[in-house]
Order: structure tokens, then C-alpha cells, then sequence
């Protein structure tokens, strides 16, 4: 019986941690797990027997790290440890029926782009060589586990989905705030991962299972295929040296059964967890069965931590970035003045709008070239959802490719070449896609003939496998001056369609008035006439006031804004509107690092150096800016993309300053020297490096050990630089002993420096279980650490 098939009438049973299970079994700290593969063979086939006889249906391969970057100095390729791991699995499982080889793929251990230095496609070609070992070596399903940031799982999810047939499931890790480290919540992951197509989905490692139900709740609310749940055994502590869980495997099977009996339905376990756990959640599911599956019709579009859901109120997709009309923006396109396409769209969201449209189509420039880039950094600033706006198919693709969520492509028409070029694009990446009610003889005079198409293109992409909760039909907005009749037409259709095909609207507004004086009066008195027959996204300039004016009058009118709430707290200061845009026009240096705009940065800084002095600067702008976005960032109102953004942009501001001082022969500025490191047996280094980037915005100076750092190593740096403070990170548990022996070494050695941690793995508890003087949740918390010790 096929995977798929199993999963809709029984509860699935994946085994529990390969770490835990290493470290009982002689694993120390600073080894690579995988490479027990090839030297150890004996007892990776022994735990994997172990979860057999627990009752497992599918056993993981030993091969979460397995790839080329963490391997490269150990003298084993990728595709002979995943070659091996999957054999011995198979030879675990022997000829059981009902029992089957997860390929396991962890998180490759560095951030994607533009957050980080790792290509969107070299993540790929990584996740490709492992897909590919692990199918060569007869594995039944492809497992994607622990990821931590969405455009990492969109690029294992793509490298399996094309480099195989096998069943795909993907989890991610959440925090106790119920987001991802990079700031996805559970709506947005269920959403995009599923429109990847993925056949599970769910979260793993993470938390406890009693604090990780409200995740699984949400995701199960959302998710309309089989969710899966691998929490830890608890939260972690230690005692006599050894990592100590604090759920019994009972306490643990009795949450997993609170997870099945709300819907969940693929259960195993994480860090902490062996086979008694997996043995005692078996026997409490014995009795249930699943709940099965429902279907939700949900219109979204997402980027990596906002989702916005059509239908739910009227949603503004600003207009404004696109060179129709509009001299500025084409001139900032062919001199490739990205700054100007990002202020547009920073402006467009401070004025309201809940998503943005992105088209960069001009002649005399490459297309496909700048649409990547612009995607690219507007997704570091903004976490506003994207509408990718071509003519070509080619640019499309790119685009959804890179795009870090779920974008709208706009868009496909009645054309029959245009759908067959259109829809797979829209398949394949999980997209919405906005239908224009024209085909090859023009656009209809009639708005029944309009429908027409539009029913046309619903029932085409029901083809291709797309259904009617990814489609937005645009029955498209004529030019009152020369085409009169058609107007009324267009409203006349937007209701039909919403009551014949139950699919949500869009339309074009500000097409309605070129040519006419008073264009503002024609555009908001038809916006109001669309949205009272039910437009669900007007794509409009939220710079024109008599627009947004009307829409936040309907809100109120129509129920969607609650007692008014919003309305008055928008109109109660009717200048705030202007005031957006006068600041627009004219930031100080400290709202350009908020916003994250590099160039005008630099630019900024430069003027302000003629009249103010380099360390004023630093400490009244820079310094002062990042204080804003770190509490920003606290609060949840921006997420990890924006805050390296911000701390990019004092970087760039900062260079300019010190190459002044450098000029004038000044001292060099800098408020203490820290170490980072990752330690051994570790490869991942996200979390440090953000650090690294926060911390050197501040002013310290900061020495980077890089990653899999022996004690010794940091012992040497720490006495030879004199170093006050030192920085330890460990994502795994299996490294965390490398922590607490580096921490041991440096009181041993008499280094009178005191030791700050972090990592997905730790809590505070564990911090002080292991002798480390600060725990540091984040990269803020981190800068109140090192202003502690170094003003202390």
C-alpha cells in the first residue's frame, strides 16, 4: 500500500531522536552524528531496530546534517553517508510489510539570501544532491524536518518535488511566540508549503509537547493535508553532565493523543525522545482513529511572516510600483535605483496597503534580471505580500521561484496559449493568479461575456489542478472618456462572478478616469460602486487620499471595521496621512535605518558628517536607530529580514563614518572586543552571525572563530586578546556538551571573561545548568549583555 494511501485511514508512526539515542550509545561531543554511518554501521542499525520493535511504521535515516558543507572536512561525500544511512534502514526494516525509509533533511545551517550570504539556488543544488543520494538508495519518502526559515523549506521543498515522485512532508520549529526564528507563523507555513504541494506538513523539535498545542492547533485549523508532530521530550536541563529531559514518555503519549484526537494525524518524536516514547504514544492512540482531513477554501497570499486572506474585508494592493505612466519610476529602472522602487513600496504600506504589485517591465532593461532583484530586496524590507506583475511568462517564473511566500501572479486571460504558458507556473510554486476576462477576440463589451471567460479560465485552471480559492477574477476597467457603456458592465460582472463562481475580485481602479480632469472624484465614486457589489482587492494608489478615504468609509459601512475603530483612530488626527507623506520626501538618517534603506543611508550620513561629529552621529543616529528596531522586533512588529536590514544599513553608514575618522587619524571606534563562536561539532551558524551583525552596529568589535570551534581554539583567542566576553552558539543538542566543555575550559585556563549563550536547543534553565553567565534568547539580548559587561 502506497504512503499516500495509508495516511488517510490510519495514524502515522515516525520514530523518535537519532541524537539522544547516539549520545546513550558513546556519541561525544564535537562527533558528527553521520558519519556513524560508515564507522559505526552496528549501532545505527541497532536504534533503528529498537523503534521497529516500539512499532514504528517509518524509520529516519541518519542523515539530518548529511550535506556537502557539513561534511567537506571529514572526508566523506554527502551521497555515500546518505547511500549508507539508507541501506542500513532498510536492512533495520528487513522485509516487514507496512514499514518504510525516511530520507531526513535537516536545515543546511546558514541563512538564505537577502538575510544572509547562502543563493536561494545553491540551497537548492545542496537539497538536490541529497534528494537525489537518497532515491538512488531506495528511500520511500522524503522527510524535510527543523527548519527554522521559510525560503530555506521552499527550497528543499522544490528540490524534492523536482528531483523525485516520492511522498514530501516538511516540518518547521516555532518558538514559544508561535513564529518561526525568521518570524513565519503557522497560517503562513500551512499556506505556502501546502500550495508547494507538499503531503505533510507540521512542526517538529521546537518545544514540549504540551507547549507546542497551540501551534498544532492553528496549523491543523488551516492545513487541508495531514499535519505531523515530532515535539521534544520537554524542555532540557543537566544534571551529573548528562542532558536531562523533564516529560516521562506517559506524560508525553498523552499529549500526542490531545494532538490526534484535534485532528493531527503523523506523530513521532525529537530531541529527548527514544523508543519508549514512540512505544507508549502507540499504545495510547490504540483506540483512536483519525479524524481525517477537511478541506479548507482559503484565498491567501503570503510573504515569509504576513498572510493575507481574500474575503476577509476589502484588501488594497497599491499600484505603484510599475513604470506606466510614471517618468520617476522608469528613470530609477534603467539606472537601476533600487532605493527608489524600495521607498515606493516603504511608502505605499505606511499609507495602507495590504499588498503590492510589482512590475518592472520597460524595453530597454532585462526584465527577468531586475524583477529577481527587486523581489529580492523589497522582501528584506517590506512583509507586505507581493503581486508579480509581467507579460512574460519567463519573468514569472523566475519571480515565483525566488519569491519567498506565496506571491499573486498576475496574471492569465481566456487565451488558451496564455493558460497552457500560465498555469503550471501557478501550479508548480503554490501561487494565486489573477484571470483578466479578455481572450483572443479583445475584452467583451457585455458583461455576460465576460463571465464567460471568467468561467472559462476557472474550469481550465481546475485542470492544471488549481482551485477556485487561488483565483482572482479581473472583469476588467475600461476608460470612461472612450468607452462609456462598458463602464456599468464591469460592475454588472464583478457581482455575477462573485455569485455564480463564489471567486474573489480584483480590479484595476484608477483605469476608469485617463483622460479626464478630476480623476480622483471618477476613481473613488467607482470604487465605490465596485465595492458595494462585492470588489474584494482594488488596486489602487494608497497615496491618493480620496481613495483610501473611500475605502475606510465602506469598511465601516459595511461591518468590516468594528465599531468603527479603525475609521476613528484614522480620522481623529487628519494629519497623520500628510505627515506620512511630507516624511517621505524629506527622512532623517535615523527613519532611513528603521526602513532599512541602504544607498540613502550613505548618502545621509555623508551630509550629516559636514556638520556634526562622527561619534554624535553614531550614538544620537545609529545607535539610537537600532534601539528602535531591536524593540520593533521584540514586540513582533518586524521580523528578522528587516531587522538585518536595518542593522545592514547602520552597517553601511557606519563604514562611512569610519573612514572618515580614519582620514582624520582619530581612534578607532570600538566599545569592546567579543568573541563568537559556534562550537564544535556544530555547522550552523545563523543565529552568530546575526549576533556578529547587531553586535558590530553597536560599535564592538567582534571576532568571528567562525563555526565547529574547538575549546582550545577559543581558550588561545580569548588569553591572546585579552577578551572580556565570549559568545558560545549551538543549534543541536547533540553539541551542547561542546558548550559546556568550552565554558569549562575557560574557567580551567584561568580566562577572566564571562560567557554568553545561545541557540534554538537552549533556555535559560540549561544556560545556567552548563556555568554560562547570560543566556541570550536574541541577537537585542545579546547587545544588553555586551553593554553590561563592558560599562560594568
Amino acid at each position: 500500500m502506497e504512503i499516500k494511501d495509508i495516511l488517510k485511514k490510519k495514524f502515522i508512526f515516525f520514530d523518535g531522536a537519532m541524537g539522544t539515542m547516539l549520545q546513550k550509545k558513546g556519541l561525544k561531543a564535537g562527533e558528527i552524528p553521520e558519519i556513524y554511518n560508515i564507522l559505526h554501521p552496528e549501532i545505527i542499525r541497532d536504534i533503528h531496530k529498537k523503534y521497529i520493535e516500539a512499532g514504528v511504521d517509518i524509520l529516519t535515516t541518519n542523515t539530518f546534517g548529511a550535506n556537502e558543507l557539513k561534511l567537506k572536512d571529514t572526508g566523506y561525500s554527502g551521497e555515500e553517508v546518505i547511500s549508507k544511512a539508507v541501506h542500513i534502514a532498510k536492512e533495520a526494516k528487513g522485509d516487514r510489510k507496512g514499514k518504510y525509509v525516511a530520507l531526513d533533511i535537516g536545515p543546511i545551517g546558514q541563512l538564505l539570501e537577502p538575510s544572509g550570504t547562502l543563493k536561494f539556488e545553491r540551497a537548492y543544488e545542496i537539497f538536490k544532491k541529497q534528494v537525489k543520494a537518497g532515491v538512488e538508495a531506495g528511500c520511500d519518502l522524503i522527510l524535510i524536518e527543523t527548519i527554522s526559515d521559510l525560503y530555506e523549506a521552499k527550497a528543499a521543498v522544490v528540490a524534492a518535488k523536482e528531483n523525485c515522485n516520492l511522498p514530501v512532508f516538511c516540518t518547521m520549529t516555532f518558538g514559544e511566540d508561535g513564529r518561526t526564528f525568521t518570524g513565519t507563523d503557522p497560517l503562513t507555513m500551512v499556506m505556502v508549503l501546502q500550495g508547494l504541494g507538499v503531503d505533510a506538513l507540521g512542526v517538529n523539535c521546537s518545544l514540549g509537547p504540551k507547549e507546542i498545542i497551540p501551534i498544532v492547533e492553528k496549523i491543523i485549523e488551516y492545513s487541508s493535508v495531514p499535519v505531523m508532530v515530532q515535539p521534544n521530550a520537554g524542555l532540557p536541563r543537566v544534571e551529573e553532565g548528562e542532558t536531562i529531559y523533564d516529560i516521562k514518555p506517559e506524560e508525553f503519549a498523552q499529549y500526542i493523543k490531545n494532538m490526534a484526537e484535534k485532528g493531527g494525524s503523523i506523530f513521532g518524536g525529537c530531541c529527548g525522545t527514544n523508543d519508549e516514547f514512540i512505544k507508549q504514544l502507540i499504545i495510547k492512540l490504540k483506540e483512536l482513529k483519525p479524524l481525517g482531513i477537511k478541506q479548507k477554501s482559503i484565498t491567501a497570499a503570503c510573504s515569509a511572516s504576513k498572510t493575507v486572506i481574500l474575503g476577509q474585508g476589502v484588501k488594497v494592493i497599491g499600484e505603484r510600483i510599475n513604470p506606466t505612466g510614471k517618468k520617476k519610476f522608469k528613470e530609477a529602472l534603467r539606472n537601476n535605483n533600487i532605493d527608489y522602487i524600495l521607498t515606493e513600496g516603504i511608502n505605499q504600506q505606511e499609507l495602507g496597503a495590504d499588498m503590492l504589485d510589482v512590475n518592472v517591465g520597460l524595453p530597454e532593461i532585462d526584465e527577468e534580471v531586475v524583477m529577481k532583484e527587486v523581489i529580492k530586496e523589497i522582501q528584506s524590507i517590506i512583509n507586505l505580500p507581493l503581486q508579480i506583475d509581467s507579460a512574460s511568462a519567463k519573468v514569472i517564473e523566475t519571480a515565483a521561484r525566488i519569491y519567498n511566500g506565496k506571491p499573486i501572479i498576475n496574471s492569465v486571460n481566456g487565451k488558451q496559449k496564455v493558460m497552457e504558458e500560465i498555469f503550471p507556473i501557478v501550479k508548480k510554486y503554490g501561487a494565486c493568479v489573477v484571470g483578466l476576462t479578455l481572450d483572443e477576440s479583445g475584452i467583451p463589451a457585455k458583461a455576460e461575456d465576460r463571465v464567460k471567460i471568467a468561467e472559462k479560465i476557472i474550469k481550465t485552471a481546475k485542470e492544471y489542478g488549481i482551485g477556485k480559492e487561488d483565483i482572482l477574477i479581473d472583469c476588467l476597467v475600461l476608460t470612461v472618456s472612450a468607452q462609456q457603456r462598458e463602464v456599468m458592465e464591469t460592475i454588472k460582472a464583478v457581482r455575477i462572478v462573485k455569485e455564480k463562481f463564489g471567486v474573489k475580485t480584483l480590479l484595476g481602479v484608477s483605469n476608469v478616469s485617463f483622460g479626464l480632469p478630476n480623476r480622483a472624484l471618477l476613481n473613488k465614486t467607482f470604487l465605490a460602486m465596485a465595492l458595494s457589489e462585492g470588489l474584494d482587492a482594488p488596486i489602487v494608489n494608497p497615496n491618493n487620499q480620496d481613495v483610501m478615504d473611500t475605502i475606510n468609509a465602506f469598511k465601516v459601512l459595511a461591518n468590516e471595521d468594528k465599531e468603527a475603530k479603525d475609521y476613528v483612530k484614522t480620522y481623529s488626527d487628519v494629519n497623520v496621512k500628510k505627515e506620512v507623506s511630507q516624511k517621505s520626501s524629506n527622512k532623517s538618517l535615523k527613519e532611513i535605518i528603521v526602513r532599512g534603506i541602504k544607498e540613502e543611508a550613505v548618502a545621509k550620513t555623508k551630509e550629516l558628517l559636514n556638520i556634526k561629529d562622527s561619534m554624535e552621529i553614531v550614538d544620537e543616529y545609529l545607535i539610537s536607530a537600532l534601539d528602535i528596531v531591536g524593540k520593533k522586533y521584540e514586540k513582533g512588529e518586524i521580523f528578522l529580514p528587516q531587522l538585518i536590514q536595518s542593522a545592514e544599513t547602520v552597517q553601511r553608514a557606519f563604514e562611512i563614518i569610519k573612514d572618515k575618522i580614519f582620514k582624520e587619524n582619530k581612534e578607532t571606534i570600538s566599545k569592546g572586543k567579543i568573541i563568537l563562536a559556534t562550537v564544535k561539532g556544530d555547522i550552523h551558524d545563523i543565529g552568530k552571525n546575526i549576533v556578529k551583525v547587531i553586535l558590530q552596529n553597536y560599535g564592538f568589535e567582534i571576532i568571528d572563530l567562525g563555526k565547529d570551534v574547538s575549546a582550545e581554539d577559543i581558550v588561545q583567542t580569548a588569553k591572546q586578546e585579552n577578551i572580556k566576553l565570549v559568545g558560545l552558539s549551538a543549534l543541536m543538542t547533540t553539541t551542547v556538551k561542546s558548550m559546556e566543555e568550552t565554558i569549562k575550559a575557560l574557567r580551567q585556563n584561568d580566562v577572566e571573561c564571562e560567557v554568553f549563550v545561545g541557540g534554538a536547543v537552549l533556555n535559560q534553565e540549561y544556560a545556567d545548568m552548563i556555568n554560562a553567565d547570560y543566556y541570550a534568547k536574541d541577537a537585542q539580548e545579546a547587545v544588553r549583555i555586551a553593554r553590561k559587561v563592558f560599562q560594568g
